[in-house]
């Protein structure tokens, strides 16, 4: 009976093991699950789970302010981690506010719907922009990469 507490302890200490080992990796750290709670990396505040109207939390909704931790949307999968700036929206068809946030670390953009809780003055106060596609974005950065690369006459 002592030989099987012994193994359950030692099964224990494993798994507590494992979990502190996930939590000091990079990827693990930003994933994140709907209802966790968060610090916000630019107004300090703690930011709970969306009220309504969604499953990933992407930004603060007091500053607008986000963090690069998506490759697509919510698999938190990106290994930058840099702030994301909210530089302004614009609307789509329906109606529908769209925030579009630049990243501080490497340049990525992404759109960002608004959500129910956020402060729509704030949003407001943006540049309205064009409307723009994910596609049009990915064409301007293969399109400046290729004139990177060409020589200068």
């Amino acid at each position: 009976m002592s030989r099987s507490r012994h193994s359950l302890s030692q099964q224990t200490t494993c798994a507590s093991q494992e979990r502190y080992r996930r939590t000091r990796t990079r990827q693990h750290v930003h994933s994140r699950s709907t209802e966790e709670v968060f610090k916000c990396k630019q107004c300090r505040r703690f930011i709970g789970p969306l009220p309504a109207g969604g499953y990933h939390r992407n930004h603060c909704p007091f500053c607008l302010y986000s963090r690069h931790v998506d490759l697509s949307t919510g698999d938190r999968a990106s290994t930058c981690g840099a702030k994301m700036e909210p530089i302004g929206y614009f609307l789509r068809p329906k109606g529908e506010y769209v925030l579009i946030h630049h990243c501080l670390g490497c340049g990525f953009e992404r759109f960002n719907r608004i959500a129910a809780d956020d402060n729509f003055e704030l949003v407001q106060a943006l540049p309205e922009l064009s409307a723009r596609s994910s596609q049009e974005v990915k064409l301007q950065r293969w399109q400046q990469a290729i004139e990177q690369t060409e020589p200068n006459d």
